[in-house]
């Protein structure tokens, strides 16, 4: 049997595959864009290649993310808490608290042998999220991935005093007017997104060990000020985008071999991948 594991989040959607041993065949990740729908055809179809597989090889598909009601062969949808915490604990099983830090929300969560305990999440405001971040890249015509190394280059600590994104530009560039280096101002935005997150984290009990995930933690300074605010270490996967979509897979395979144990079939359900309209 093989399982997928489909995660479609505001910026990027990933699919993680999986054979009946919990082994990952393949993960793909792909820009999240207005057609979700399509989206999820393509990103399987190429995760599909990479594995060697057919869809209707694919004994099981559970989605998540804010998308997975887009899914159109997916058998089940849950959500990203779960999956997330499914996902962290496969990596790091001493896992206590999660942060994850997406495009468009934080999630702090509390975790015990994979299971969800507790959470609290900030999705109504930019400022606690990577688009923040994205906002500030862009103010200063900088490719968000250079953030981070840059801001390892301050010397000074630069405080931001506007958690508001709108604000928070202004102020940037006040700064830069006033002389300000430019690692500094970047590494003070650093500060001032982690203070936000480590606020959010502190509601729940943060216990060790803490894991770091999202698009953010593939941010070398955030990483850092993330580490300074909560003053614990941090344990961060090779790939923090894809802890999503592989506790989606996990509890694909779970669902199936329960199924299994009981002596229950399966249902065969007709699967196809839709033709993409927009790809090239």
């Amino acid at each position: 049997m093989h399982f997928a594991g489909i995660d479609i989040g505001s910026t990027m959607t990933k699919i993680v595959i999986m054979d009946e041993s919990g082994a990952i065949l393949s993960a793909i990740k792909g820009p999240t864009g207005p057609e979700h729908r399509q989206l999820a055809n393509e990103v399987m179809r190429t995760a599909l290649e990479k594995a060697g597989l057919q869809l209707d090889k694919i004994t099981y598909v559970m989605a998540t993310g804010y998308g997975r009601f887009n899914v159109p062969f997916a058998d089940r949808q849950t959500t990203e808490l779960s999956c997330h915490a499914q996902g962290v604990y496969r990596l790091f099983p001493n896992v206590r608290t999660v942060i994850d830090i997406g495009g468009q929300d934080a999630k702090c969560m509390k975790v015990a042998n994979g299971k969800l305990i507790d959470f609290v999440m900030n999705d109504k405001c930019a400022a606690g999220t990577g688009r923040f971040l994205e906002v500030i890249a862009a103010t200063l015509d900088i490719p968000l991935d250079e953030l981070g190394h840059i801001s390892l280059k301050s010397t000074k600590k630069i405080e931001v005093s506007n958690f508001c994104t709108i604000f928070a530009q202004q102020e940037v560039v006040a700064r830069l007017s006033q002389g300000e280096k430019l690692e500094d101002i970047i590494a003070g935005l650093h500060d001032a997104l982690a203070s936000r997150i480590t606020a959010l984290a502190r509601r729940l009990k943060v216990e060790p060990d803490v894991v770091l995930t999202g698009g953010v933690a593939k941010n070398i300074g955030m990483v850092r000020a993330m580490k300074q605010s909560l003053s614990c270490e941090l344990l961060v996967p090779e790939d923090p985008l894809i802890t999503g979509a592989i506790g989606a897979a996990l509890l694909a395979r779970e669902q199936a071999l329960k199924a299994v144990a009981k002596g229950e079939t399966i249902p065969a359900r007709p699967r196809h991948l839709e033709k993409a309209t927009f790809f090239h």
